[in-house]
This record gives C-alpha cells, structure tokens and sequence, in this order.
C-alpha cells in the first residue's frame, strides 16, 4: 500500500491524467463563462439555425443572473 505525502510526488501516469482533467475543467468552465456573459444566440445556432438568434433561449435563461452578478448585457 502506497501513501503519498507531500514531499513525494505522483507518478507521471497521475500526473498525466491530472493535467487532463484540469485542462478539461478549464475548457468546459470557459465555455459556461462565455455562454452566461456573452451569448447572444451563437451557442445554439448550429442547433436551431435563425431561432437562436430571435427566441435567444441561452440569454434569456442567463440574463437575471448577468443583473445579478453586475455584468452588462444590453
């Protein structure tokens, strides 16, 4: 059994992974930032075409919390 403490370090198969989860954790925390603060019908246009652009569902979920937080979005 195996214990690591601080002055030992993980191997660099768990350092490997490690990375990769933050990397991925970082990109999908960016992706929510984006899609919270500055979508305006861009997210979902792939999806939904020119409706995503005139129901504006992403916004609209997001806009009391953009008030809430203090970013501007008109």
């Amino acid at each position: 059994m195996s214990v690591y403490t601080d002055t030992q370090a993980l191997p660099a198969t768990k350092q490997g992974i490690a990375a990769a989860i933050t990397g991925v954790a970082v990109i999908l925390a960016m992706v929510v930032l984006y899609a919270v603060f500055l979508d305006q019908g861009a997210l979902l246009a792939p999806a939904l075409g020119t409706l995503s652009t005139t129901a504006n569902y992403v916004h609209e979920l997001a806009h009391d919390g953009r008030h809430l937080l203090g970013a501007p979005c008109h």
